[in-house]
């Protein structure tokens, strides 16, 4: 259409020429207006196009606004069922904790079968240095500072040798059956080692349920099925001593095994009669701690100065 009025008004002008009613100038201001009108034409048709573009960039703006909010709800409404899932497991693992530290075994007996206490005493005589057998309890304490270096997770070989004897009895037939609660601890030394940091160990919560993490995944290693075993990490707000000494912080640093007197079906476990068994008394060993610095001649004497921080 600005083409047509163009030439239509060209064509006037022609035909004032043509009748010599209008002059040079006014034709030429003629045409200058007519051209001004054409680039105004132009110019408007530009910004409709640069306006429906821009309403179609809003538009898709809008759209994915409204994806990621929906997006968004739906994470919330995933993490609320979750946090809510987490929240039960929490609960049922504290109910199971504190089942496992109450007097189980009333009057010095253990629910667990006898020869299962049995197998379980004499792992532990014969490996005095790593670990600690709580009969009435059916928990088998792994010493921190003898399975872990200072503020770390990695289980040591000799340890794992250890875990890997547990893991043996944990699979033969008076305990396959059985439930498990592993459970990690600290002392109340705050985690302040950039590289204990550095490797994920932001504080005792993390580093207690770390090593707890550690010790069930060699566990599962050498054959313990997974569907027993429950994890939790309890950092120092369950001490077993006061810790104001070296020597009771490191009965606090500790990683528990329970064995729980129910079937990973939720049952009670049979208990096998047996006989009682005499236990040979074993020589006992210098205990390990994470104080214990090496010295020149392979030998290790306790630091009697300040403590090996995480």
């Amino acid at each position: 259409m600005a083409r047509m009025h163009h030439f239509a008004v060209l064509g006037l002008s022609f035909l004032a020429l043509g009748t010599g009613c209008v002059s040079s100038e006014k034709y030429q201001a003629q045409r200058m207006r007519a051209e001004q009108s054409d680039a105004q034409l132009s110019a408007a048709e530009a910004n409709l196009m640069s306006a429906n573009a821009k309403a179609e960039l809003t538009q898709g703006q809008v759209e994915k606004l409204r994806q990621y909010h929906e997006s968004q709800e739906t994470l919330i409404r995933n993490q609320g069922s979750q946090i809510t899932e987490l929240t039960r497991q929490l609960e049922e693992m504290n109910g199971k904790y504190q089942l496992a530290m109450s007097n189980i075994g009333k009057a010095g007996t253990s629910s667990l079968p006898i020869q299962l206490v049995s197998e379980l005493t004499t792992f532990a005589q014969q490996n005095p240095d790593v670990v600690e057998f709580d009969e009435a309890k059916g928990l088998v304490k792994f010493k921190s500072d003898v399975t872990f270096s200072a503020g770390s997770a990695v289980v040591k070989p000799e340890a794992k040798t250890v875990i890997d004897k547990l893991a043996a009895i944990l699979n033969g037939p008076m305990a396959s059956q059985h439930e498990l609660l592993v459970c990690g601890h600290t002392d109340n030394v705050p985690v302040s080692n950039p590289v204990t940091k550095k490797n994920g160990h932001l504080d005792n919560w993390y580093l207690s349920a770390h090593r707890a993490i550690a010790v069930s995944q060699e566990l599962r290693t050498v054959g313990v099925q997974s569907n027993r075993m429950m994890v939790a990490g309890y950092a120092d707000q369950k001490p077993v001593a006061a810790n104001d000494s070296d020597a009771n912080k490191a009965r606090n640093r500790r990683v528990e095994v329970f064995i729980l007197p129910t079937t990973v079906s939720g049952t009670p476990a049979p208990i096998a009669p047996s006989a009682p068994v005499t236990m040979k008394p074993v020589p006992a060993k210098p205990s390990l701690n994470k104080d214990i610095t090496p010295i020149q001649g392979g030998r290790a004497d306790v630091d009697r100065g300040a403590a090996i921080n995480k």
